[in-house]
């Protein structure tokens, strides 16, 4: 992608897994990012955008719109219920007034007003999406691009959290449907990002940019039951900017919709045209080089 700014729209379950916190400051902060919203989905949606508020607000960036999206999964049930993470926010200055179910027209308003601009950056249950697309098949081939952090490809067989939190909406999103197909589809899987880990201890040390001071503490919730800061979403979101931190394979990835591989992903060969690209090896020191070059 070129040097110019690129509009983006960020699509998060922010308030489960930390990571996403740690995306939405990345992009708060990159010189080259024009913000143009923030959507949450899943369990408590509400809450988790009042989180993100928290964050914009400490950034100084009470103009990206926050939207509240869809709660539940498609057609199973939920794993993650909860916002955990949001038993932080304390007195951080917030919005507390979201209305309910307004992020799919938020999106769609936003992308066809901004046809072949948008960057639609998925880091969480694709539910959203899903529907989005579902609802305007046209919709996927208006964007710049899809990137999603979601999926497992190379190195073993088996789920990814995004994924199989709703596996028919993964499946729509990789083209199970009559939907046009987005201009770019890459997608961010444990591959690579399991590759991209700090210790808590290092991670106290160095989240130390004014717009990470909310994430500080929620990330003091996660750390109660992890040890380490996978940065599955920052390393989706950075590529976005500097692609080259990671190698891509292409193909056309294929989701399970039966079980007991309910929502694992498959990167299947196909010569001609392939739909998707998916990140095969990353360089995990550049990436954090790069990431506390931005986010400072």
């Amino acid at each position: 992608m070129s040097a110019d700014r690129i509009k983006v729209i960020l699509d998060t379950d922010i308030g489960s897994d930390i990571d996403d916190a740690l995306a939405l400051a990345y992009l708060l902060r990159q010189p080259r990012c024009d913000l143009l919203g923030v959507t949450t989905v899943t369990g408590q949606p509400l809450l988790r955008a009042e989180m993100v508020s928290a964050m914009c607000r400490k950034a100084g960036r009470d103009d990206v719109p926050i939207h509240s999206g869809i709660e539940q999964a498609l057609l199973v049930d939920i794993r993650q219920k909860q916002a955990p993470q949001a038993a932080a926010l304390g007195d951080w200055p917030r919005r507390r007034d979201f209305a309910p179910n307004t992020a799919i027209p938020f999106l769609r308003e936003t992308i066809r007003a901004n046809p072949g601009e948008v960057v639609l950056l998925a880091i969480g249950p694709m539910t959203n999406v899903a529907v989005l697309f579902a609802t305007d098949p046209e919709l996927p081939s208006l964007l710049k691009g899809l990137v999603l952090m979601c999926g497992r490809f190379f190195d073993a067989m088996g789920g990814e959290w995004n994924a199989f939190n709703d596996p028919h909406a993964t499946a729509i999103v990789y083209g199970a449907g009559c939907q046009a197909k987005p201009p770019q589809h890459v997608s961010f899987g444990l591959d690579v990002t399991m590759r991209c880990q700090l210790p808590a201890d290092e991670c106290r040390r160095r989240l130390t940019a004014p717009v990470l001071q909310p994430v500080r503490d929620f990330a003091e919730v996660w750390f109660t039951h992890s040890p380490v800061i996978t940065w599955h979403d920052p390393l989706a979101a950075a590529s976005i900017f500097e692609p080259t931190l990671c190698t891509y394979r292409s193909g056309r990835v294929a989701v399970s919709l039966c079980e007991p591989t309910l929502g694992w992903t498959i990167l299947q060969k196909q010569e001609s045209e392939p739909p998707h690209t998916v990140a095969a090896t990353v360089d995990a020191p550049r990436f954090f080089e790069h990431y506390f070059a931005v986010v400072k």
